[in-house]
């Protein structure tokens, strides 16, 4: 579901439902575009082969909007770590962070609808971090971000932003795709209008999966929902919003899930035999321990509610949120 066009990426408005096509931004280079400074590319399986297939990838390279050629001379980043400048690396006169950062801004604008940004790490111009930084003389001087991804993350600091390569790692592969998902169904909502009933509605279908992020924010985001109704709602829906975010940012851990899953079968023991409490338990110890990955428990219990409905845990997405094909929890 990739787009074509690079230089030219189309705005993008905010989604209207759920059923809206969830857009994602990425650095071009990896869906196999030949826009690198040598005329080549770096075409990333996972983001072209698989992602492709469940979102619509809005390709950008800025070195190329911006005018520099392709082939062309590469440029590195120079200067203090914290605000480097981005210069030709065999012609340091040739300086283009303006030209940079006024592009990521106009794109940070023109790509308002998107709900996440997949980066080319290492890049001076799209790195999300650890990008090499250079003194005006040639040696390190530390790590920074790349001039047009700092300003993407700065206007957007809930948007979900991932580099190709950590995306390799399946526990930050899920953190980032489940982020992606969860982002898309906040701008979901606030394009259909918040209500405090909506608001309170979006965080009861979420309890779970916060939980398992992390339980302590968890409670801070329902005494924020607890406001609903007594104070408007905007700003409140604001806060929230942001504290949601943060929140997923914190990476689920194999203790976490397992108090999901301990809190879910709490809702199954009155369904259950003896024998099938034992094997789900037994089933859970295994997750816990490292000897299975997450999708045997959850499959054992999805098994269960389909026989035994329960109308809280039919609301919750953490068992439904991401598609099958993903194989997200097949390795965590």
């Amino acid at each position: 579901m990739s787009t074509a066009s690079t230089a030219q990426a189309t705005s993008t408005s905010p989604p209207d439902t759920e059923a809206a096509p969830i857009r994602v931004g990425v650095s071009a280079c990896l869906l196999g575009e030949q826009v690198r400074f040598d005329s080549g590319h770096k075409r990333d399986r996972f983001v072209a082969d698989v992602l492709a297939d469940y979102f619509e990838l809005i390709p950008v390279c800025p070195e190329v909007a911006i005018g520099l050629g392709t082939p062309r001379p590469p440029i590195r980043l120079v200067g203090d770590p914290d605000s480097p400048r981005a210069v030709g690396t065999r012609d340091a006169g040739k300086d283009v962070t303006t030209d940079l950062a006024d592009y990521g801004r106009t794109m940070a604008r023109r790509l308002e609808g998107i709900s996440g940004y997949i980066l080319k790490s290492k890049s001076p111009s799209c790195g999300m971090e650890r990008v090499k930084v250079y003194t005006d003389t040639g040696h390190p001087a530390g790590s920074g971000t790349g001039i047009y991804a700092a300003e993407i993350m700065r206007a957007n600091p809930m948007l979900p932003v991932e580099e190709e390569g950590r995306l390799n790692d399946p526990v930050l592969r899920e953190n980032f795709i489940g982020r992606l998902y969860a982002y898309h169904r906040w701008q979901c909502l606030m394009a259909e209008g918040i209500t405090p009933e909506a608001l309170v509605d979006f965080h009861t279908r979420h309890k779970l999966i916060l939980m398992s992020h992390s339980p302590e924010h968890l409670r801070e985001l329902g005494r924020l929902v607890a406001r609903a109704g007594s104070e408007p709602v905007e700003p409140l829906a604001e806060a929230y919003g942001e504290a949601f975010m943060a929140t997923l940012r914190h990476r689920a851990t194999r203790r976490r899930h397992t108090n999901v899953l301990q809190h879910l079968m709490g809702y199954l023991k009155g369904h259950l035999d003896g024998d099938d409490k034992a094997e789900l338990l037994e089933l859970i110890e295994d997750y816990r321990i490292g000897r299975v990955p997450l999708i045997v428990p959850v499959t054992l219990i999805k098994h269960h509610f389909r026989r035994h409905p329960e109308p809280y845990i039919d609301r919750q997405l953490y068992l439904h949120w991401q598609p099958a094909g993903l194989s997200l929890w097949n390795h965590i």
